[in-house]
């Protein structure tokens, strides 16, 4: 299986100088490409005086992660993508488990490895850990990461399992089912549209897989900080369009009442935490989600499916109520 390692960057000089000569090192069988999404400031000079064997595609604008990549990977040929942050840090032998899991199982559309902290590497990543999952009402978790709760990495997650969504650090997918389901819905920008993408995958019928044989290490916010009021506005506002677009059945829209209702008592917990940004980033995210419910509506006739997409039925009640941080106590 020819395999394209493909980085979007944006003023990402910095990490690419940190993370790029590893990730060279270890991929001797892969194409690297960096996908530039219209950087200003010196990682195109950089690339092209140190790593004249990385491929360079220049897109012409910052279409955010979802575009970037629809733009980057239009005109690649390999059959695996490998989408990677360029925040990323790889181990020895990284990409060969998830390619013979593909081999070996042939439904399998998308998968991610192992995702462990950069800055403290015996704990998992915010961004995938060791595996994503949904609860009914969209909001999403992962084996060993609930919230902002991060576990140990104690081997309890070094299996290979089907999981609901793969994390868009570092994404494992068929050009073939890529292509398929349209790529990323480039009206999401950034954040979540991994999610979305994983769910349009199952709805066609692909599984999507975890690898706990591979292990990266993330940095995280490499280009949004997790403190940011701009990432909490798309985290918030993508979720629900994401629940609203694949989830299927009349009672989407008691579903996003509840949303709504629970993102009103996190905007209040904000400001309890004097984070008035936040609250008002929520606010963004609730009209920004009325005014493409229409365009939204549409994308729903094509996608939403009635399959099961959740675990658990409410992870806000097992965290905030029962006091579950450890996705095996779920």
């Amino acid at each position: 299986m020819k395999t394209a390692i493909v980085i979007l960057n944006w003023n990402g000089e910095e990490l690419l100088k940190k993370f790029l000569p590893t990730l060279v090192s270890h991929s001797p069988n892969a194409t690297i490409y960096v996908a530039d999404n219209a950087s200003e400031d010196g990682s195109l000079h950089y690339l092209k005086a140190t790593f004249p064997e990385v491929k360079i595609i220049q897109n012409s604008q910052n279409g955010g992660y979802a575009k970037g990549y629809n733009d980057a990977l239009k005109n690649l040929t390999e059959d695996v993508y490998v989408l990677l942050n360029n925040d990323v840090e790889t181990t020895t032998n990284w990409l060969e488990p998830v390619l013979e899991a593909f081999q070996n199982n042939p439904d399998w559309v998308a998968a991610q490895p192992k995702i462990l902290d950069c800055k403290d590497k015996t704990h998992f990543e915010y961004a995938g850990a060791g595996g994503g999952f949904l609860d009914r009402l969209g909001y999403p978790y992962c084996r060993g990461r609930i919230f902002n709760s991060l576990e140990k990495d104690e081997g309890q997650y070094n299996d290979t399992l089907s999981i609901f969504w793969a994390s868009g650090a570092c994404l494992f997918i068929k050009k073939a089912a890529f292509l398929g389901v349209g790529g990323f819905d480039e009206d999401l920008f950034a954040h979540q549209e991994e999610i979305d993408l994983c769910w349009r995958l199952q709805s066609k019928g692909g599984t999507i897989g975890y690898v706990g044989t591979s292990t990266i290490y993330h940095q995280g916010g490499g280009t949004l900080q997790q403190g940011n009021p701009r990432k909490t506005y798309f985290n918030f506002r993508n979720s629900l369009l994401v629940l609203f677009k694949n989830a299927g059945g009349t009672v989407i829209w008691w579903l996003i009442f509840q949303r709504l209702l629970l993102d009103g008592i996190a905007g209040m917990r904000f400001l309890i935490q004097v984070k008035p940004l936040h609250c008002w980033a929520i606010v963004r995210a609730h009209f920004s989600f009325y005014c493409l419910i229409p365009k939204y509506l549409k994308k729903r006739r094509l996608w939403a499916s009635r399959k099961p997409y959740w675990q658990v039925r409410s992870i806000v009640w097992s965290y905030f109520i029962l006091k579950n941080r450890i996705f095996n106590k779920l």
